[in-house]
C-alpha cells in the first residue's frame, strides 16, 4: 500500500511539474489577455478632438441613396461650409458623378469601406481590401489622396485600428449623432445636435436622411450664431503626435 502511494506521489509530482513548465512559458500569453479583458490594450478610434478653439466638424455618410444629397450641398454652399462625406465604393460606383459633384464643392471625401460590413469582424486582408478598393475609387473619381475611414455601424475592432493605420487612415467615429438615420423630425435632429455639441465635436448625419436637409439649414445658423467654425474633419484632426483617451475617445496632444 505504501508502494503504490508512493507510486502515485511520484506521478503527481510529475504532473505537476509538466503544468508549471507549460504555465511559465505561456505567462506572457496570459498576461496579454488578461490586459485585453481589462481594457489595458484596447485601442478606440478617434469620437472627438481635445481643442480650447470653438471648431467642430461635421461628417455625413454614405451608403445608400443620392436623391437628397444636392439639397445639402446647397445649404452648405449658402452657409459657405466644408464638410467631409464618408463615401461607401459601392455607392461611388453608382452616383460617380454626385461623388465628383461633392469634391467639386471642396468638400472632404472619406473612406466609408468598400461594401458597408462590419468591420469589427474582419481579417487583416479583408479590411485591407476594404479600404484599399475605396482609397484607389476615390482617388479615381475626385483626386483626393483620403485619410480619414470610418467604419460602418461604428463597427470596429483592434485590428481594423492597428490596420488602417498602417495605410495611413484616422480612424473616425463621432460624439454627436443626430440619428437622422431613424426619421427623427428635423426638430428632434436640431435639438439633438444643439444639445450635445462642444468645442471639438464631430457630428454625424446621413446624406438620405429623410429629415436631414430641413434640420441642416437651423443647426448651421445656430452653431454659427454660438461662433463656432465648422470644418471637415481632417482640419480638426491634430496634427504632430497625440493619443486617443481610451476612456472617451478623445484625440489628445501628448505633451
Amino acid at each position: 500500500m505504501k508502494s503504490l502511494d508512493k507510486k502515485y506521489f511520484t506521478r503527481l509530482v510529475c504532473l505537476l511539474t509538466v503544468v508549471a513548465v507549460i504555465l511559465a512559458s505561456q505567462a506572457a500569453v496570459f498576461k496579454r489577455a488578461i490586459n485585453v479583458f481589462a481594457g489595458r490594450d484596447r485601442l478606440v478610434p478617434i469620437y472627438r478632438v481635445q481643442t480650447d478653439e470653438k471648431r467642430i466638424a461635421i461628417s455625413f455618410d454614405a451608403a445608400w441613396g443620392s436623391d437628397k444629397t444636392p439639397k445639402l450641398l446647397e445649404i452648405l454652399k449658402k452657409y459657405d461650409i466644408k464638410t467631409t462625406f464618408f463615401l461607401v465604393k459601392m455607392w461611388m460606383d453608382k452616383y460617380p458623378d454626385m461623388t465628383k459633384l461633392i469634391a467639386q464643392e471642396g468638400h472632404e471625401i472619406g473612406n466609408h469601406s468598400a461594401t458597408h460590413p462590419r468591420m469589427g469582424s474582419l481579417s487583416r486582408q479583408e479590411i485591407i481590401e476594404e479600404i484599399k478598393t475605396t482609397h484607389e475609387k476615390i482617388k479615381e473619381l475626385t483626386g483626393q489622396e483620403c485619410r480619414v475611414f470610418r467604419p460602418p455601424f461604428g463597427d470596429y475592432s483592434n485590428t481594423l485600428i492597428t490596420t488602417a493605420n498602417e495605410l495611413g487612415y484616422y480612424v473616425i467615429q463621432w460624439d454627436v449623432d443626430s440619428l437622422d438615420w431613424k426619421d427623427l423630425s428635423a426638430g428632434a435632429i436640431y435639438s439633438r445636435v444643439v444639445n450635445q455639441v462642444k468645442p471639438g465635436s464631430i457630428i454625424l448625419f446621413h446624406n438620405n436622411g429623410k429629415n436631414t436637409a430641413e434640420a441642416l439649414e437651423p443647426i448651421l445658423k445656430e452653431l454659427k450664431g454660438r461662433g463656432y467654425e465648422i470644418v471637415p474633419v481632417s482640419q480638426l484632426l491634430i496634427k504632430g503626435d497625440y493619443y486617443v483617451d481610451r476612456n472617451t475617445g478623445e484625440m489628445r496632444k501628448k505633451q
